[in-house]
């Protein structure tokens, strides 16, 4: 129980305009801009994505829309769209650290 609680401060931590600040003084835009949309696509798409799928195929997939708002996916998806950034666009930019 306490690590759903601590996995949901630390979400709710991310929701702060001094942190977008941070990361956009530090990243620059394109940064910020890849760390929201992954927060959307974690906290809404995700859902609404298991949400179909348990009321069509199986109910298993109901079970998995909290747990898609508890699991914190970005420390691991992130680094990985942020280094797919800068291959196509060939730049060169500071190593991010989510934690």
């Amino acid at each position: 129980m306490k690590k759903i609680i601590h996995n949901l401060k630390h979400k709710i931590s991310h929701i702060n305009i001094g942190h977008f600040k941070n990361i956009m003084k530090k990243y620059g835009l394109p940064f910020l801009i890849i760390f929201i949309i992954w927060e959307v696509v974690e906290d809404i798409i995700f859902p609404i994505i298991f949400y179909y799928l348990g009321m069509n195929y199986n109910s298993f997939f109901l079970g998995l829309i909290p747990v898609s708002w508890i699991l914190c996916l970005h420390p691991i998806a992130v680094p990985i769209i942020w280094w797919l950034y800068c291959f196509v666009f060939r730049k060169e930019y500071e190593k991010p650290d989510i934690h």
